[in-house]
């Protein structure tokens, strides 16, 4: 999972979604799902799924399971005027990993 990871953020930093400064510190405080409220999808992925992914690996924890990431990121890149396509096949095989450690 820490390479599907890393591919995701490497795709992001080749369309230039990927951001040198975090949001404001208010963001992070969001009880919505995916910080709707206070986050663009690029900035939940960078600043809050990959770091808090990172870290489950990194302390060798249980990884979530069975999540489903792509339906969210489609909708929410739909009017991207990014070259997406590459980066929502990364999220979805991301998906699809989590889905065989289930």
């Amino acid at each position: 999972m820490f390479l599907q990871l890393k591919q995701i953020e490497d795709e992001m930093q080749r369309i230039k979604l990927w951001q040198m400064t975090p949001p404001h510190a208010d963001a992070f405080l969001s009880k919505e799902p995916f910080a709707i409220d206070t986050m663009e999808a690029n900035e939940w992925l960078q600043w809050i799924f990959i770091p808090r992914m990172r870290a489950l690996i990194d302390a060798s924890a249980n990884l979530p399971q069975g999540f489903a990431l792509h339906p969210y990121f489609e909708e929410a890149f739909k009017e991207q005027h990014y070259e997406i396509d590459r980066l929502l096949q990364l999220i979805k095989q991301l998906d699809d990993l989590s889905a065989i450690n289930d």
